[in-house]
């Protein structure tokens, strides 16, 4: 009798445990996967989960090596208090506080092979193991006070001359990210940028990635856009350069290519090398394409430019026959494929393959074995994991099953598929995303989600504050709509955002909500508009000319007075070509009148909450005091929300949980 009662308690305690829908505690309790590489025998994936304390703000990391085929996990205990920097060639390198590592076994036994480079970063070891190359902090062009007066190194004044003295979250302080190599067994160090104002890996979010050995080891190519100042400011021409390690030369090996060149990949047999390549220079949405380098004979040969959409990540095959990459498609993010002609000069189109469809993402490309692609996924739903997709049929299945045990208490809510007409009589996706346990004899509050970019993907991301799934746990249908702009519905409906900011875009939103608002599930009288940086600018332009649609708004590091704007953010290209260029000039953009949104605050009249991180050199704090300033002055409901230690994202878990608390909190009084 006993056994049953306690087996009818489990039953019961697990039934509870099933009724849970997603809060922000739980969204930040989620492992985070990264996927590193594949065993040398291709049949184990080696990968880190990432899980943070609220309290204390600091994640802590696990590795862990996952069969395939078996899905049996182990921890990879050899790694603890070792940072992983490089695996290739079955070689493993990693680095801690003192020494830089080998191993030979995939783990199993590190050497020290060397002392640790001071203050340097983004480590990679030459194939051949002779070199190593990394990136460093060097004082080009002084500005704090106490570099230019070194007697008094108490001040705290900064001096410029130039633009680009911030950039993202930061100040300039003069120094600059320099690329150097040495010998392993160290040496004099040669530096590739010799003192000059460039940087490498390209600033703010550049890495390793910006620079790659070549499978002989006797050059490396790196990313450099080699303009300081206003000209830095002005223009999104990187370039890939080749430094010849013997002759100690460097060649431009995209010269005249004028747009963002980035991501170089050899071939396996080092033959080719593959990048990514836009046409324009100033636009850095500009159609993505990969490009192949012969290096023989320097001959360039774009793979995708008949293809009607734009490129993400990608990677060779082992084999080096074709390329696997990522792009947006059609409110997704799939994998796709191109094979490489055996003589990039004929003249026939390589054809793109489709490899994987479906209501998901794929967000990266770990490796190839002889029948799959190991890849990481999400989608609406759930976090990153690690699947195997077979090659040909595209058929997947998870390997990593980290956050099973959460998902498995969690009611999901329905995430659905919606085509809308819009007002120029074009078909407009969206993501419609209902509360779990939807009822649709009920009424439900409705929000609107706009999208930032204004050329991001609205795709099956999973975001840990714009998190779909959660607020449909608190009761709201979401409506996302693949507004003009985004990517994955051809090159001209991404493009044609540009310039036309407050025009068709608007539009689109208010298609999207009106569509939406005529099933009977929604309660017209409580729909809410919300979005971040682009979004939240639209955010701040429907709130002017949403004749009474919604009884609420929030807006988070959104572009509130486009002049002011131009004065302060830092990428003037981005301004240049997306609103049409500086608001003094003799043809001054249409933007700075049609679509300022500071321009109708005379029409405002519902509530609005901004939010506005201090350290945001994107989108400074000022747009977000405009704003605030001209609610309360109109006497409109109004909350302004201020993190001083965050930039154009929310990066710190405590921050994270709070924005969630108030994000619900002012739904909660302006939905009622």
């Amino acid at each position: 009798m006993r056994k049953k009662i306690i087996g009818a308690a489990m039953l019961a305690s697990s039934a509870a445990m099933a009724q849970n829908v997603m809060s922000p505690e739980l969204l930040w309790s989620l492992n985070r996967v990264s996927a590193n590489t594949l065993s040398a025998d291709g049949k184990s994936v080696f990968y880190a989960s990432k899980k943070y304390d609220i309290k204390t703000e600091k994640g802590k990391t696990t590795q862990y090596v996952v069969n395939i085929a078996t899905g049996k996990k182990s921890k990879f205990a050899s790694a603890e208090g070792k940072n992983i920097f490089q695996q290739s060639n079955n070689v493993w390198y990693a680095s801690d506080d003192k020494f830089i590592y080998q191993s030979t076994d995939e783990g199993a036994s590190w050497a020290n092979i060397r002392a640790t480079i001071a203050d340097a970063d983004n480590y990679k070891v030459s194939p051949n193991g002779k070199y190593i190359a990394y990136s460093k902090e060097v004082l080009v062009s002084p500005t704090l006070g106490k570099d230019l007066y070194k007697d008094l190194d108490k001040t705290t004044a900064q001096v410029y001359t130039d633009l680009n003295y911030r950039h993202w979250d930061k100040w300039s302080d003069g120094k600059f990210s320099h690329l150097f190599i040495e010998q392993i067994k160290g040496g004099a160090a040669k530096d590739l940028l010799k003192d000059l104002p460039y940087d490498c890996p390209q600033k703010p979010h550049g890495g390793a990635e910006d620079f790659v050995w070549a499978p002989n080891s006797e050059s490396i190519v790196y990313v450099c856009k080699k303009k300081f100042g206003k000209e830095y400011a002005l223009s999104t021409n990187t370039d890939i350069f080749l430094y010849n390690v013997k002759t100690a030369s460097t060649s431009n090996l995209t010269e005249g290519m004028m747009g963002y060149d980035m991501n170089p990949a050899f071939s396996p047999d080092g033959r080719y090398l593959a990048f990514t390549s836009m046409k324009t220079d100033g636009f850095e949405a500009d159609k993505n394409d990969l490009v192949i380098l012969d290096l023989s004979n320097n001959y360039k040969r774009n793979m995708t430019g008949h293809w009607d959409e734009t490129v993400g990540s990608f990677r060779w095959s082992n084999m080096g026959e074709e390329i696997f990459f990522i792009a947006p498609w059609k409110g997704t993010e799939q994998l796709f494929s191109v094979m490489i002609p055996g003589n990039l000069m004929a003249k026939i189109l390589a054809p793109i393959q489709q490899i994987t469809n479906g209501d998901f993402d794929i967000t990266g490309i770990v490796g190839e074995t002889k029948a799959q692609l190991i890849l990481t996924r999400t989608d609406m739903n759930r976090a990153t994991e690690i699947f195997a997709a077979n090659k040909s049929d595209g058929k997947m299945a998870a390997i990593s099953h980290e956050n099973d045990d959460i998902y498995k208490g969690i009611r999901k809510g329905k995430v659905e598929k919606r085509y809308i007409k819009t007002t120029d009589g074009k078909e407009m996706f969206a993501w419609v995303i209902y509360p779990p346990d939807f009822n649709p004899l009920k009424k439900y509050p409705t929000l609107l989600y706009c999208q930032g970019g204004p050329q991001g993907a609205l795709s099956q991301f999973y975001s840990y504050r714009w998190n779909f799934q959660l607020m449909a746990a608190k009761g709201y249908i979401i409506i996302a709509p693949n507004r003009r702009g985004m990517p994955g519905w051809g090159v001209k409906w991404n493009a044609d955002i540009s310039k036309d900011w407050g025009g068709q875009a608007m539009d689109d939103y208010l298609s999207a909500i009106d569509d939406i608002s005529k099933e009977k599930y929604v309660d017209k009288s409580r729909l809410g508009c919300i979005g971040a940086s682009y979004g939240g600018y639209s955010v701040f332009m429907l709130a002017g000319i949403h004749n009474n649609r919604f009884k609420t708004f929030i807006s988070h590091c959104g572009l509130f007075d486009l002049k002011s704007w131009y004065g302060t953010t830092e990428e003037l290209w981005f301004a240049n070509w997306d609103i049409g260029g500086n608001y003094w000039q003799e043809n001054t953009p249409k933007s700075y009148e049609k679509f300022n949104p500071s321009n109708f605050v005379d029409k405002w009249n519902t509530p609005i909450m901004v939010i506005q991180g201090g350290l945001d050199y994107r989108v400074p704090i000022e747009q977000g005091q405009q704003a605030f300033q001209a609610a309360q002055l109109k006497g409109i409901k109004s909350n302004f929300l201020f993190f001083p230690n965050e930039n154009h994202w929310v990066m710190h878990a405590q921050n994270g949980i709070l924005w969630q608390r108030e994000f619900f909190k002012w739904l909660d009084e302006t939905l009622k």
